[in-house]
């Protein structure tokens, strides 16, 4: 180790804690303001995966959760400590903080008094709080951008081998040490269990909200989603009117595209959210570089792997894996399972293969240092002769053909029930357990009637994939043993019969 590399480390040390010991002192202490300010965060979850997504914030943040009557999101309370945190979460797809909820809203009879209504909303609405939970985020986005560019230069840093430029070891000490305070901060954006350096930033924020005189102008948008009858306004109307009052409270800028703030508009019957985005794109595109024409989101993947409630050394199959979503997905949470991603198309193997490349340099970027990879294989099969033992495999999850963009619904009707019989020959009897969606229920239907001895029907939940209606299937593999059809045929040839005067 160099002098200068030892000497930062001791001066981050030092650092850090005084940094610590400054918090622990100050009587009016940022930190424990922190501590004490909650706010509602609601998400957007795949439609049908609402409990799932529910489960998940019982466990990992220990709160408890609200599900919404709109389908498709949920509702919790934090501190705002955790807020790194909710961004780990593996079921939402987007994140808003509740400025406040109006249940029961009397709508006016006409469409002038109710957009009068909703200008006359905005100037009474709680915006602090929820607008520091905004800063917070925004800070947490920038110091996450920030650290993949110091990651990514790293490497031609150590070319150099010392041959750049000289420069003061001040400079140098401050830039390193400001790098891996960076670090230290995002290290909780990815791994919730470092709780200090994420208090003293929260800390920070919210003092900068308290001395802040001048603020910049930001620029903002309004979108209103909107559900039920009997609303005599649409969706642009409300977001229309309801942003200009937005605008003449705070003096922002509005900007349709290019906007710093998205102010939520959500109208279900006759209850109002209003709330602010934390999300810019949905979270569920985390995993998938390269795309095919199918590409099933993360967060359903995650929602359909959980149902199967994965036990460590479990072996998790997907036998027509496309993208490779839901092994890679898998990988990623359960990495004490064993994933196996196959396909009998040549491309799809090979995007699969190539998103788990992606995943893997992504890893060692983030790490700084070679990874010892994932536990996931990729490989091209036929799924209704897959290369597996019998009864070797604890879980099947998989996104079967719709009959819409892959394959044909008249195919279905001979590749499904070959699947599934194919599937129940690989699947470990009265444990194994598959979850499988499909939009051709009718097809999947009649398929698994005449498969009661090997599967059984647990659950169906119901999901909208890109406007069509679907289900997963979760089925629990009978304990009764697989025979193979050649091997039952020969039981029951006549010259295999015993002879009783034998």
């Amino acid at each position: 180790m160099s002098d200068v590399q030892e000497a930062t480390n001791q001066l981050l040390h030092v650092n850090l804690h005084e940094n610590q010991m400054s918090i622990k002192v100050t009587e009016s202490d940022p930190r424990s303001e922190s501590e004490h300010l909650r706010v509602t965060i609601g998400a957007t979850v795949p439609t049908g995966f609402e409990q799932t997504a529910a489960d998940e914030v019982r466990e990992k943040l220990r709160s408890s959760c609200k599900i919404s009557k709109d389908r498709g999101k949920i509702y919790f309370d934090i501190s705002v400590e955790s807020l790194a945190q909710v961004h780990c979460l593996r079921s939402v797809d987007n994140l808003f903080v509740v400025v406040q909820e109006l249940k029961d809203y009397q709508f006016k009879e006409t469409k002038e008094e109710v957009l009068k209504d909703l200008e006359e909303l905005a100037g009474k609405l709680p915006w602090s709080d929820p607008l520091k939970v905004w800063k917070i985020n925004t800070s947490f986005k920038k110091k996450k951008t920030k650290r993949k560019k110091i990651n990514q230069n790293s490497s031609k840093e150590k070319i150099d081998n010392g041959c750049g430029d000289k420069r003061d070891e001040r400079d140098v000490k401050k830039e390193v040490t400001d790098n891996a305070l960076d670090s230290c901060i995002l290290d909780y954006y990815e791994n919730p269990a470092i709780k200090e350096e994420i208090s003293t930033l929260v800390g920070d924020e919210l003092a900068t909200c308290k001395d802040e005189t001048d603020p910049e102008v930001l620029k903002f948008r309004v979108t209103c989603n909107r559900a039920g009858e009997k609303h005599c306004f649409s969706s642009n109307e409300a977001a229309r009117d309801f942003g200009g009052a937005v605008q003449d409270y705070f003096k922002w800028k509005a900007d349709m595209t290019n906007f710093d703030v998205e102010v939520l508009l959500n109208i279900h019957d006759n209850e109002i959210i209003v709330g602010i985005a934390l999300t810019e794109e949905s979270l569920h595109r985390r995993n998938i570089t390269h795309f095919g024409p199918t590409t099933l989101r993360s967060t359903l993947a995650y929602g359909m792997l959980r149902l199967c409630a994965p036990q460590p050394t479990d072996i998790i199959v997907d036998p027509m894996c496309g993208t490779g979503a839901i092994p890679i997905e898998g990988a990623t949470e359960w990495c004490n399972c064993f994933h196996v991603a196959g396909d009998n198309n040549p491309l799809a193997v090979n995007r699969a293969a190539n998103n788990i490349s992606s995943l893997l340099t992504k890893s060692q970027i983030k790490e700084g240092k070679p990874s010892w990879g994932l536990p996931i294989d990729a490989i091209q099969w036929d799924v209704c002769n897959l290369p597996l033992r019998t009864g070797s495999v604890d879980i099947i999850v998989t996104d079967m053909p719709f009959g819409k963009r892959m394959g044909s619904k008249k195919r279905n009707w001979n590749l499904y029930p070959a699947c599934l019989w194919e599937m129940s020959r690989v699947c470990r009897p009265g444990t194994g357990r598959a979850a499988l969606l499909t939009q051709d229920k009718k097809c999947f239907t009649k398929a698994l009637s005449g498969m009661g001895h090997v599967w059984q029907k647990v659950h169906t939940v119901w999901v909208n994939i890109g406007g069509l209606h679907a289900a997963v299937y979760l089925l629990k593999r009978t304990v009764q043993a697989f025979v193979h059809p050649s091997e039952q045929d020969k039981e029951e040839l006549p010259g295999n019969a015993k002879n009783e005067d034998d």
